[in-house]
């Protein structure tokens, strides 16, 4: 009986032959998405407790934060720059609104368009963002020297290059980003 040959057993033609996974052996634990994913959870529960101070959550903060720097204006986008849908958006910015940070007004051109600002009370909220950011990610990287601080970085924006982020996530890239 023939062997069938596997995607991941074979690199195809013009793929790089550095594979660092095969299926047949894999291990989730050992896996580079493994460790962000642990990574990730690990900076939200961090981020959660921090930002208890300012009385937001780690996932509030982010409507704040795009809003006061200029990114969002509405309620659509804001859910874009977040990567949640609008219905989303929508209950957490009533939560926000709740707590008197911003306030929503319609368009007068478009009344489908909400368009979103801070309120005083919101934008002092926004200004101890950073400070709060800075505070837990230097947590984070305890015992990194600034190098390997700097190298995980370019790591990073390597990894999310190569999958695609900034384009076409399923068509596969000839060459590694550097």
């Amino acid at each position: 009986m023939k062997a069938i040959s596997t995607p991941a057993s074979q690199p195809s033609q013009g793929e790089p032959a550095d594979r660092f996974y095969d299926g047949s052996k894999f291990s989730g634990e050992e896996s580079v998405g493994y460790w962000i994913k642990q990574a990730y959870q690990t900076l939200q529960r961090n981020l959660d407790a921090e930002m208890q101070g300012c009385d937001l959550t780690g996932m509030q903060w982010g409507p704040l934060w795009l809003i006061s720097r200029g990114k969002a204006d509405t309620v659509a986008a804001c859910a874009r720059e977040a990567g949640i849908d609008a219905g989303a958006m929508t209950r957490m910015l009533d939560r926000l609104e709740a707590k008197g940070l911003l306030e929503r007004t319609r368009s007068t051109q478009d009344r489908r368009v909400v368009h979103v600002s801070l309120t005083e009370h919101g934008q002092e909220a926004a200004d101890r963002i950073p400070y709060c950011l800075a505070e837990v990610l230097n947590r984070q990287l305890r015992g990194f020297s600034r190098e390997e601080a700097d190298t995980l970085l370019g790591l990073l924006r390597r990894f999310v290059s190569n999958g695609g982020a900034c384009g076409d996530a399923t068509a596969p890239s000839d060459e590694p980003q550097p």
